[in-house]
């Protein structure tokens, strides 16, 4: 009878070493992608006019204009080509952008 009850409590360890594995996959795995997709997503949305970036196939270009979809590149002089928004690896220059304030012009009479 004293082998019975010892058995009892061995059984939760399988059972804790299945959740302890998922976890684990959770903070090492799932967590860390999904923080690279979102960042991914952020820099793709902040793409601007002028932006020097680099395709996912090594493409480097300047954007020429920006669509809701899509991203016009200049890769050489004359030459530009049009690529998705989530075909954009990074972006090697930002351009600064200054939001342009209309000055008041002093009305003299």
């Amino acid at each position: 009878m004293a082998a019975e009850g010892g058995g009892g409590a061995g059984s939760f360890m399988p059972l804790l070493m299945i959740v302890l594995l998922f976890v684990v996959m959770y903070f090492m795995m799932i967590r860390p992608q999904q923080k690279r997709r979102r960042e991914a997503e952020q820099m793709q949305s902040s793409i601007g006019t002028g932006d020097e970036v680099v395709t996912i196939g090594g493409l480097y270009g300047t954007v020429t204009s920006v669509d809701d979809e899509t991203v016009m590149l200049e890769v050489a002089p004359g030459v530009q080509t049009r690529y998705a928004r989530p075909a954009i690896a990074r972006v090697v220059k930002k351009v600064e952008r200054v939001e342009s304030v209309p000055e008041e012009v002093d009305a003299k009479e």
